[in-house]
C-alpha cells in the first residue's frame, strides 16, 4: 500500500513506532495528536472484564477536551488488576509530558494477549520517539501498527461537500478474532475535519456503530478491549449542531459508510475466513427479533462450518432459526433463500429446490442468506463469515 494512500485530516497528527511489545519486526505503538478545540466521542466494550485502558479511557473521556490517543498492539492489558490500571495511567502521563497536555486528556487503548502485564518501560521509552515523529500523513502506517492477527490493514476514506467546503473522513480499524461486538468492536478510529457539536458527535458515534460494528460477528465473542473513537477536529467548515439539517444528513451518511466499510473489512479478514456472508432477516415483527434470528444463524458453529465446506445443509439454517427464541414463531410461514435460490418454503424444503442450485451459491466467496419469518414488516441484517481449520489453528497457537 502506498505510504500516503489516505488523505490528511487537518488537526490530527499521527506517529507509529516499534516499541517491540512482542517479538516482531514492525511498528506496534500508535500515537494520535488531536488539535485543541476538537470534539472526541467513543463507545466501549460492555464485557465485564473490560481492560485497564478501557477503564481509564472511560474515566478520561467524561472530562472532555481529549487531545491524544495512545494505542499499543501485542498486549491487551486486560485482567491485570490495579497494576494494569497504574500502567495505563503511566502511559497517559508519559504522553502528557511529551505533548505538554494533561494526563486526563489522553485516551489509552491496548490490543493483544489477555492476562499479561504491559512491558511498561518499552512503552515509556517509545512514547517520546513517537511524539517527535508526529505527522499529518501517518494514517496508513497507523492502520498497520494496530494489527494483531489481522492479515491486512483496514482503511477507508470519504469526502463530502458541506457549506461549500470539502470535508474529509478517514477511518482505520483492526480486528480478526474475538469479534461479536456489544457497543463497537475491536479497535476503530475515525476522524473528520468537520466541526460537529459534542452532543451531536456523541449521538453520531452511537448511530454509526449500531449500523456497522454491532452488525458483525466472526466467532460470537465480545472482546475485553473493544472501542470505537470518532474525532471531529473542527478544522474545516462551520460547526454543525442541527441534526435535522441537510448538511448533517450528508455528513452522517458518509461517516456511517466509513464505519460500515471498516466493519465489513474486519469480517472479510476474519481469522481463517474464506466466506463473507450477509444474513438478512425480513418479515419480522420487530427489529429485536430480526437481529436475534440473524445472529443465531450467523454465529452457529454448525452453520459456519457448513459455509466453509460449501455445503448447503439447510437443515442447519432452520435449526438455528428455531433456536433463536422467537416467541410464537409459526414455522409454517418461514421461507429461506440462498441469494435468489429458495431452499425453504412454508417451513419445508422448497418444491423447486435442488442441491446443485444450493451448492452453486454456497461455493461463492460472498452471498446472502435471507430468512423471511412471515410475521411482520421489519427487516434487519448482519455480516458474518465461516469457520475454517485455520481459525482453530490461529487461536490454538495465538500465544506462541
Amino acid at each position: 500500500m502506498p505510504e500516503s494512500s489516505l488523505p490528511q485530516i487537518p488537526g490530527v497528527r499521527l506517529a507509529s513506532v516499534a516499541a517491540k511489545i512482542k517479538n516482531w519486526q514492525r511498528d506496534d505503538l500508535l500515537l494520535i495528536d488531536i488539535s485543541e478545540g476538537a470534539a472526541v466521542s467513543a463507545t466501549f466494550t460492555q464485557n465485564a472484564f473490560c481492560a485497564a485502558p478501557v477503564t481509564v479511557a472511560k474515566e478520561h473521556i467524561r472530562n472532555g477536551n481529549i487531545r491524544a490517543l495512545l494505542i499499543n498492539a501485542g498486549n491487551a492489558n486486560a485482567a491485570t488488576g490495579e497494576r494494569g490500571i497504574d500502567n495505563a495511567r503511566s502511559c497517559c502521563a508519559a504522553v502528557a509530558d511529551a505533548l505538554k497536555i494533561g494526563a486526563e486528556q489522553v485516551l489509552p487503548f491496548s490490543t493483544g494477549v489477555i492476562g499479561e502485564h504491559l512491558p511498561l518501560q518499552k512503552l515509556l521509552d517509545a512514547i517520546p520517539v513517537a511524539a517527535d515523529q508526529l505527522s499529518i500523513d501517518g494514517w496508513d502506517n497507523a492502520a498497520r501498527a494496530i494489527m494483531t492477527t489481522d492479515t491486512r490493514p483496514k482503511t477507508t476514506s470519504r469526502s463530502v461537500e458541506i457549506a461549500g467546503e470539502q470535508i474529509t473522513i478517514v477511518g482505520i480499524a483492526k480486528g480478526a478474532g474475538m469479534i461479536q461486538p456489544n457497543m463497537a468492536t475491536m479497535l476503530a478510529y475515525v476522524a473528520t475535519d468537520a466541526a460537529i457539536a459534542q452532543p451531536l458527535l456523541d449521538e453520531l458515534v452511537r448511530d454509526a456503530v449500531s449500523s456497522s460494528f454491532n452488525r458483525i460477528s466472526i466467532d460470537g465473542d465480545t472482546s475485553t478491549n473493544d472501542a470505537c473513537v470518532l474525532i471531529a477536529s473542527g478544522a474545516t467548515g462551520p460547526q454543525i449542531a442541527d441534526k435535522h439539517s441537510a448538511e448533517y444528513e450528508r455528513l452522517k451518511a458518509a461517516i456511517v459508510e466509513v464505519h460500515i466499510e471498516l466493519a465489513q473489512a474486519i469480517v472479510k479478514d476474519g481469522e481463517g475466513a474464506t466466506k463473507f456472508v450477509t444474513v438478512q432477516v425480513q418479515g419480522a415483527a420487530n427489529s429485536e427479533e430480526a437481529l436475534q434470528v440473524a445472529f443465531e444463524v450467523g454465529e452457529s458453529p454448525l452453520v459456519k462450518t457448513a459455509l466453509y465446506a460449501s455445503d448447503p445443509n439447510w437443515g442447519r439454517l432452520v435449526m438455528a432459526i428455531g433456536n433463536a427464541g422467537v416467541e410464537g414463531l409459526d414455522t409454517a410461514k418461514v421461507d429461506v433463500y440462498l441469494d435468489r435460490v429458495q431452499v425453504v418454503e412454508a417451513g419445508g424444503r422448497a418444491a423447486g429446490y435442488t442441491e446443485e442450485a444450493g451448492q452453486a451459491v454456497f461455493s461463492k466467496p460472498e452471498f446472502t442468506i435471507t430468512v423471511d419469518l412471515g410475521r411482520g414488516d421489519c427487516s434487519e441484517h448482519i455480516w458474518t463469515c465461516d469457520f475454517s481449520h485455520d481459525y482453530v489453528t490461529i487461536n490454538a497457537e495465538y500465544r506462541t
